[in-house]
């Protein structure tokens, strides 16, 4: 079942939007702990991936500050992109006796025997952002629509090139994201599916012919990576003059590095259309600078409210389920069929993403983690970030 509810978000990011969270279920899952602490004194260990990416600082941060602000401790804890040390992480929460684990996992496939202990405790796992694989502890997930995320950067691209209606033909080279991130596929999927329609007629060509994820896949989402791997595309493909119209990057750390490889590499006579993902500040400028040209952002403050909301659902002692949409006002869909992780079919939470281009900064600055700088003319971090 898929059911989407369209309102206002803006009473995700207030601290009154989970009053009468208790109400949204009032089943005793068997997940949450059996302890009846009082909230104050209840603790949520927060696991994620690495400092090395501006947005999970921002998330983690954010995250933190929320569960704080509603009367609960956390444990946050980074993990270097170390897969090890993200299980170690978590044992250590484990140990300390958390009563919730919210994990953005490294490697989703890599965490099973860990959570089975989680589960053996009775702590609830909620997967942040990136699905976990092979466990029945994850008892839910909270995300955005990644495909749409995908499927945003390929309708822009249709629109900008104006597919519909010109005859093309039009270059483009797909850099999609880390195989380890389950995310990563919808992303690249979402984008490519949306094109394949003007591939097929010849409009869309792929010089290259790296038509499938594992071809153009950046383990760690590395910046360097995505400069190697495009540097060596523009050698092999583009060096006679053959004119890129178009590369489409799954995220913004990718973006980076196949904007650099462009303006040092490529001899053509235009900016290709460059596409991201996350709202990075550098990209950011990038995008008033005419050097990218969009990225999808995904509101933190979407998600982790959501987040809270569903965590406080649980360490109350509900059950949340559909009925937590109306009390969020949200826009997004309460998913029970579509995110298989391998061992069972996880209830997920997934928030809509929207374009960001040069002429609608402004949107991220009403979010109130961006600010203008002193000139008015790029954008600052509002977000602690220690």
């Amino acid at each position: 079942m898929k059911t989407t509810a369209k309102k206002v978000f803006a009473a995700l990011a207030s601290l009154t939007l989970c009053a009468s969270l208790a109400a949204c279920g009032t089943e005793t899952t068997p997940a949450a702990n059996s302890g009846q602490k009082a909230s104050g004194t209840k603790t949520v260990g927060i696991a994620m991936p690495t400092k090395s990416l501006e947005r999970w600082n921002r998330d983690g941060e954010y995250l933190k500050k929320q569960f704080e602000d509603s009367g609960y401790k956390v444990e946050l804890k980074y993990s270097d992109n170390k897969t090890d040390q993200q299980n170690n992480d978590i044992q250590s929460m484990i140990a300390d006796g958390v009563d919730l684990l919210m994990i953005a996992a490294i490697d989703g496939s890599t965490l099973t025997q860990t959570l089975d202990d989680a589960k053996a405790k009775n702590i609830p796992v909620i997967a942040y952002d990136r699905l976990i694989m092979n466990t029945d502890a994850v008892s839910y997930y909270v995300s955005f629509d990644n495909y749409t995320v995908g499927k945003l950067q390929g309708e822009f691209v249709r629109d900008q090139l104006k597919l519909d209606t010109e005859a093309g033909p039009f270059n483009i080279e797909f850099t999609a994201g880390d195989p380890a991130d389950n995310n990563a596929g919808f992303f690249f999927n979402g984008a490519y599916d949306a094109l394949k329609p003007y591939i097929d007629e010849g409009k869309l060509v792929i010089p290259s012919g790296k038509t499938k994820f594992e071809q153009v896949a950046t383990p760690e989402w590395k910046t360097d990576t995505a400069f190697d791997n495009m540097q060596n595309t523009l050698a092999s493909y583009y060096s006679d003059g053959t004119k890129l119209d178009v590369a489409l990057c799954s995220n913004d750390s990718t973006a980076m590095g196949v904007a650099k490889a462009i303006t040092s590499d490529y001899a053509g006579d235009n900016q290709p259309i460059l596409t991201g993902q996350d709202g990075d500040i550098t990209n950011l400028r990038n995008i008033v600078d005419g050097i990218q040209t969009m990225t999808v952002y995904k509101n933190v403050n979407d998600e982790a409210g959501a987040t809270l909301a569903v965590a406080k659902a649980i360490l109350e002692g509900g059950t949340p389920d559909e009925g937590l949409l109306s009390s969020l006002g949200a826009d997004a869909s309460y998913d029970t069929s579509s995110y298989n992780n391998g061992v069972k079919v996880v209830p997920s939470y997934l928030l809509v993403p929207y374009v960001i281009t040069k002429d609608n900064l402004q949107k991220l600055v009403d979010t109130g983690l961006y600010k203008w700088d002193a000139n008015e003319k790029y954008l600052e971090s509002t977000a602690e970030t220690t």
